[in-house]
């Protein structure tokens, strides 16, 4: 994975957790849900950087 899409998805995943407890301090259920979701598009995004790292690194062999 690029380091420039690591770091780009370690800040959305840091966005979507702060606004999950931001909603959840103030009670907002609609923005703790939707930090929960930015952090799960973030976890999705991960996952497909590293199977398609894992796709390059069997090309090689």
């Amino acid at each position: 994975m690029a380091t420039d899409d690591k770091i780009r998805n370690m800040a959305e995943k840091a966005r979507g957790k702060a606004k999950e407890v931001a909603g959840r301090a103030t009670g907002d259920r609609t923005m703790e849900a939707e930090g929960r979701g930015t952090q799960a598009k973030s976890d999705l995004k991960q996952a497909a950087e590293k199977v398609k790292d894992a796709g390059k690194d069997v090309g090689k062999h």
